[in-house]
């Protein structure tokens, strides 16, 4: 249990039964198993939602929908085509842009 040996089970029971009382120690017991059968439960649900992902809350086919590859999904939305070929500098601009600044890195170096 927990990697502890009985040894060490017995030494925390009897600090808990002189730090809590032995009319408190019943209902702390049973608070703490309710507690922990929860959590197990809890985790045996997480569980089975991740080894079966095709449960039927999770399902998009009874709506009616499909999934979008992400790259589709924002495609007829003008502020996420930012990338356009228009948009694109012309050879003649790039030309004229690398002259510009060769230009600006000689005027420098004089």
């Amino acid at each position: 249990m927990f990697g502890l040996g009985a040894t060490e089970v017995i030494v925390i029971l009897v600090i808990a039964l002189v730090f809590i009382g032995p009319k408190k120690l019943p209902e702390l017991a049973k608070g703490l198993g309710k507690g922990f059968r929860e959590f197990q439960n809890a985790m045996k649900g997480i569980n089975e939602t991740f080894q079966n992902p095709s449960h039927p809350n999770t399902s998009n086919e009874e709506e009616g929908t499909q999934r979008v590859p992400y790259d589709q999904q924002f495609q007829d939305d003008p502020a996420h085509n930012q990338n356009k070929p228009e948009d694109e500098p012309t050879e003649e601009e790039l030309a004229a842009l690398a002259e510009e600044t060769s230009d600006k890195n000689k005027t420098k170096a004089q």
